[in-house]
């Protein structure tokens, strides 16, 4: 990829990698309003039912977390705590205590205490009938959350678990107002109002949102910014016009590698480059519900039909896609080896023979040549244009018409949701490398509120909690393995596609912004601050 970059563009990306050494380096800045670009707008405003950047980028700042990772780890590994200021676990690991900071406010001016941390993780856990907790799964192993005290929270666990501390760093678990959620617990769909480093400005649907530097915040040194514009641009061409045209210094998702390149040779010094690899990719939701995808010989047919070997190079050079993968992401330490992934269906190297047994299985299922469904696709263009493209050309190969039906955010998810369509896709992105959050969504759907698939599966279930139980690391990595053999072979629960690759070019001006392989991290914009 680099090849294809002229010189003073291979000379920014080198500068990019020592970014974050620079910064340490100097001295934050006061002042100033940070715009940046955010490509879609989220169906609601409460981050415990939504998995979208779209909401976390512009309204993170207005929040915090019980932790949270470390803003300047560009691993994204490193947690820290946020509104805990301690913790601490009992012997047998299955007792965590946390010691929340004195003195933290609400934007109301309200004093945050325990029993606020306590009733946002009761919903987020235990959400009532009705309420939708897109993390509840995540959860399992919780048996009771408690607040002893205004300054004590107290997590029961049914098991030890190793990723719970991650859990809880996760940048969706926004602390709510209890006295809040006890009078609609839907306020916080249609409202805003936490304790984080900006209070909320205005949203003005289809144009902006905007943020003001909260002059009460808990960590007097910050914010550095008097506040934010995000602004709200669907259009890839027209995101990367307003930052070429210095209207907007960043968009935080990321672009492609031709995105990358024109900014680069539009504005030269005026444009840093990070880039990471990304914990997020793009499995396919196959409706359960409805034949003929009820049938495990179609769903295999669909997923033998995919030459992966062929797409991932040829994508990548078009798309934030780029690396074959199976339920971790590659090159992490519980992912698959290439050899092991090859065994699964649709990630051999024979795309011959894989179309032939998925036309053969189509057969035997009693689907007809040319049979047509609807494939229903999210409206941003990178990768999910290139992804729609790739897929309609891949089944065609196997006798199939698909169709492609391009929807907003909203309306897209609003369909899965209720379970109206054939086909779809999906997104799922960790915000820390951790075998429990990259598999918690693929539990029985009254598990995970996050399983568009429809379908019950008590053997994955089964096999998620025996991996999160596991001490030994290979005994967790077998587990794995058995989960991802049962998800993407045996039962074609789900189709996965590729890994995403992050880069973001943003003007040089922005500092105190450290890339990570996730697009959820970093969105608080506490340490962020505009250089002259």
């Amino acid at each position: 990829m680099v090849s294809r970059v002229a010189a003073p563009v291979v000379a920014l990306l080198a500068l990019a990698v020592l970014a974050p050494v620079v910064r340490a380096q100097e001295t934050p800045r006061y002042g100033g309003e940070l715009v940046f670009v955010v490509p879609a707008e989220s169906p609601s405003f409460d981050a415990h039912r939504e998995e979208s950047f779209a909401l976390l980028h512009p309204a993170a700042p207005h929040y915090n977390t019980l932790l949270r990772v470390d803003p300047d780890d560009p691993s994204g590994t490193r947690i820290v705590g946020d509104l805990a200021q301690s913790w601490s676990s009992a012997r047998d690991g299955r007792t965590w205590t946390f010691i929340l900071r004195r003195g933290v406010k609400f934007h109301d001016g309200s004093e945050l205490v325990a029993r606020d941390v306590k009733a946002s993780y009761d919903k987020i856990i235990f959400p009532p009938a009705g309420v939708a907790s897109n993390r509840k799964g995540e959860y399992v192993v919780v048996d009771a959350v408690e607040a002893p005290d205004p300054s004590t929270v107290v997590f029961r666990l049914k098991w030890p678990a190793a990723s719970f501390l991650a859990s809880l760093a996760s940048p969706w678990n926004w602390i709510y107002k209890a006295d809040l959620l006890a009078q609609d617990i839907r306020w916080y769909e249609r409202n805003i109002m936490g304790t984080g480093p900006f209070t909320f400005g205005e949203y003005v649907k289809g144009s902006h949102w905007t943020g003001r530097k909260n002059p009460a915040y808990w960590d007097r040194a910050k914010p550095y910014l008097d506040g934010y514009r995000a602004l709200f641009i669907r259009d890839t061409a027209a995101q990367i016009a307003a930052i070429r045209g210095q209207r907007a210094m960043i968009q935080f998702r990321g672009f492609s590698p031709l995105d990358r390149e024109s900014l680069v040779q539009a504005l030269g010094s005026r444009i840093r480059v990070q880039e990471s690899p990304w914990e997020c990719g793009n499995p396919i939701a196959l409706n359960h519900e409805r034949k003929p995808f009820d049938d495990r010989r179609v769903r295999r047919a669909l997923t033998l039909a995919l030459d992966r070997h062929q797409g991932a190079p040829a994508l990548s050079r078009i798309s934030i896609f780029k690396e074959i993968v199976g339920v971790q992401g590659a090159g992490t330490p519980f992912s698959a080896t290439p050899a092991e992934l090859e065994k699964l269906a649709g990630y051999g190297r024979d795309i011959g023979a894989s179309r032939a047994e998925a036309r053969r299985l189509l057969r035997e299922a009693g689907v007809p040549e040319g049979f047509s469904f609807t494939f229903r696709n999210r409206g941003i263009r990178d990768p999910y244009e290139a992804l729609g493209i790739w897929l309609v050309d891949q089944w065609r190969q196997i006798g199939l018409t698909v169709k492609v039906e391009t929807l907003e955010l909203a309306t897209l998810y609003n369909e899965i949701r209720g379970g109206n369509f054939d086909v779809a896709a999906d997104f799922h992105c960790s915000y820390i490398v951790e075998p429990d959050l990259a598999l918690f969504k693929f539990q029985s759907m009254d598990v995970s509120h996050v399983n568009y698939g429809r379908y019950t599966d008590r053997v994955l279930d089964e096999l998620y909690q025996r991996q999160s139980r596991a001490t030994d690391r290979e005994e967790r990595r077998r587990s794995i393995r058995e989960f991802e053999k049962r998800l993407l072979d045996e039962e074609v629960r789900y189709i996965f596609t590729f890994q995403w690759h992050r880069i973001v070019p943003h003007n040089a001006r922005v500092r105190g912004w450290t890339i990570t392989p996730s697009h959820f991290l970093n969105n608080q914009l506490d340490t962020v601050w505009l250089a002259e």
